[in-house]
């Protein structure tokens, strides 16, 4: 077989292996579907703990619903009733993902040096406006009192959205911090912390 020969062989193969490569790329981008198959969402894994074993604190105590909670102060004031409203200064973090806040307590709130508390968030106990965690850790409390809680999945915001119980998070970062970690659904830990301090109870 002559050079020429051989070099036309040579280009032949070349030709013929880019073909098969280009052929299979176009199938593959003709398809999408089908890759995106491969990293479809699994409904029955939503919200699972994915075989981990929940988290025990040990300088917590747990109720029989699963929150676990610290006192940080005490309050020296009353205990709210159901019915009552409760004025709440609070903070929150992602402490199942890197610990990022996505609420921060102790914030100027709307500018208002006159002891107004319409800029801090307030709820009906037992209205179930806010999150089963948020409302049982209120519930315990005294006036004047700061509880930090430890939110399982199950006890946060429904559907894992931040939308459809309170406390919502005040400012776009924040909110977008909480839906990052609540609305993604790859194997991350959902759950969350709040430091709630108790500031006022409004009565009937």
């Amino acid at each position: 077989m002559g050079s020429g020969e051989a070099l036309e062989g040579r280009r032949l193969i070349l030709c013929s292996t880019l073909l098969c490569t280009f052929g299979a790329l176009s199938h593959s981008f003709a398809n999408p579907i089908a890759i995106a198959s491969e990293f479809a969402d699994m409904p029955a894994l939503r919200g699972k703990d994915y075989g981990k074993t929940k988290m025990k604190f040990p300088d917590y105590t747990e109720t029989q619903s699963g929150l676990q909670y610290k006192d940080l102060r005490v309050g020296d004031g009353p205990a709210p009733k159901l019915g009552e409203t409760v004025v709440v200064d609070w903070d929150g973090y992602t402490i199942g993902y890197y610990g990022r806040i996505f609420e921060a307590r102790n914030k100027t709130k709307g500018g208002s040096f006159e002891g107004d508390d319409k800029d801090f968030f307030k709820f009906k106990l037992g209205s179930k406006k806010v999150i089963p965690a948020f409302e049982e850790a209120v519930a315990g409390m005294a006036s004047g009192g700061i509880r930090r809680i430890i939110v399982p999945p199950e006890l946060g915001y429904p559907d894992n959205d931040f939308n459809k119980l309170g406390p919502r998070p005040m400012t776009f970062s924040g909110q977008r911090a909480l839906d990052f970690v609540l609305k993604n659904q790859g194997l991350i830990d959902k759950t969350l912390l709040f430091d709630i301090e108790l500031l006022k109870i409004v009565p009937n």
